[in-house]
């Protein structure tokens, strides 16, 4: 894996001089409430609201996506995910700290946020703060299938948190399309980059069901290995990992753009003479 010290041409595309990074993992040492799966691509806080703080198992590469999915809540807790970076080596930690913020984020080196029902939009440099929090519309996902951000070009698909098909999903095809989640809704995607600056620091990016929220902190020290956090917190009970393709999108994208774009909506795929993982792989992945 090329790790977050070695140098990067910006604006480089991922390809054979620069391979993409291998899979992402969660790293085994985790909160104390925190529970890996044996694969290391999903985490459940079995307990209480606290311990749920989880690190990638390796540093990220430069302008590399660490993509959880929202895959259980838990009523009767007030907030939710947390998302960031730190520098600090979790395997060097002499315990995992109970929260995220205050705590991990108290010891230095390390950014997180807390990931909300609304403003999670950050200011860009220059334009006044009620301009981050004002709603947009996101472009449709197949008008606009790449997200950009600073000098990475990364396929929108997997970015993008898609709600379960239900009685009622005809009507809700376009919302399915313009990609209308909710950022703390089960099913809701959300990742964490860095992208580093001619300078020698680097930007944090948090990208939320395909949109980018802008940096959310500058700063960075690119040079050191950065490792993403993700905090299982309170409403939040379980994450799964989501593999992003960074080059040309895999054969199994490009059929499932074409199989939605070719029916009515999404239940109409029920309908298809197609394998049953394919159909579910069209419908909701």
């Amino acid at each position: 894996m090329a790790a977050a010290s070695d140098p990067v041409e910006l604006g480089a595309p991922w390809g054979p001089a620069r391979p993409e990074p291998p899979p992402t993992r969660f790293h085994p040492v985790h909160g104390a409430n925190i529970r890996v799966d044996p694969s290391g691509t999903r985490a459940t806080r079995v307990e209480s609201f606290a311990h749920g703080v989880c690190f990638s198992r390796e540093p990220l590469a430069p302008g590399q996506v660490f993509l959880v999915e929202i895959e259980e809540k838990e009523l009767g807790w007030c907030g939710h995910l947390r998302l960031g970076l730190t520098a600090l080596d979790p395997s060097s930690l002499a315990a995992v700290p109970e929260f995220s913020l205050p705590d991990l984020v108290s010891l230095g080196h390390t950014w997180v946020f807390a990931i909300t029902r609304h403003h999670n939009r950050v200011p860009r440099e220059g334009r006044p703060e009620a301009e981050a929090l004002a709603p947009s519309c996101p472009p449709a996902l197949l008008v606009e299938p790449h997200l950009c951000i600073e000098q990475f070009r990364i396929p929108r698909d997997r970015l993008v948190g898609r709600s379960r098909p239900g009685l009622y999903s005809h009507l809700l095809d376009q919302l399915y399309e313009l990609n209308m989640l909710p950022p703390t809704a089960r099913r809701s995607r959300l990742g964490v980059l860095f992208c580093p600056r001619p300078d020698g620091t680097a930007d944090m990016h948090i990208v939320i069901n395909g949109e980018d929220m802008g940096p959310s902190a500058r700063g960075l020290p690119a040079a050191q290995p950065l490792y993403a956090v993700v905090d299982v917190f309170a409403s939040t009970k379980s994450v799964r990992l989501v593999q992003v393709e960074y080059g040309l999108p895999s054969l199994q994208t490009l059929c499932r753009l074409v199989i939605q774009r070719s029916v009515v909506h999404r239940l109409a795929i029920d309908g298809l003479q197609l394998p049953k993982g394919l159909k579910d792989f069209c419908k909701y992945e």
